[in-house]
């Protein structure tokens, strides 16, 4: 008797913990994938079980303005064609470029993106 509730307990946990798992969020492996804008935000190193979807905000022009933050230490703006990542500028992306936020570094369809240098 005692065997079979440990082994429905065991059913019970792994079926939650996959019910959290997604293509936009994996618990697991800590990744979160969102579609922002014409873009594919992927960020690693995010343990939720849930995440709040990407904002489109006003902007002053007539570019599309969205931010995402599904953690804490991880705030994806997309101004138009500009990168902003935990405040720092990424520069220009285009239209359907896959941003990716891992553990710090930021990277523009899986190469490494440079801080841009501020303009003089």
């Amino acid at each position: 008797m005692k065997t079979r509730v440990n082994v429905l307990l065991i059913v019970l946990c792994a079926a939650m913990l996959f019910g959290a798992c997604s293509k936009s969020n994996n618990i697991l492996l800590g990744r979160v994938e969102e579609k922002v804008g014409s873009h594919i935000v992927i960020v690693t190193d995010c343990y939720k079980t849930s995440v709040p979807p990407a904002q489109i905000l006003k902007s002053s022009s007539d570019k599309p303005f969205y931010r995402f933050t599904p953690c804490l230490d991880a705030d994806v703006l997309i101004d138009g064609d500009q990168l902003i990542v935990n405040g720092k500028s990424y520069g220009e992306i285009r239209q359907t470029d896959t941003v990716i936020v891992d553990h710090g570094k930021v990277l523009v369809n899986n190469v490494l993106a440079p801080i841009a240098e501020p303009p003089h």
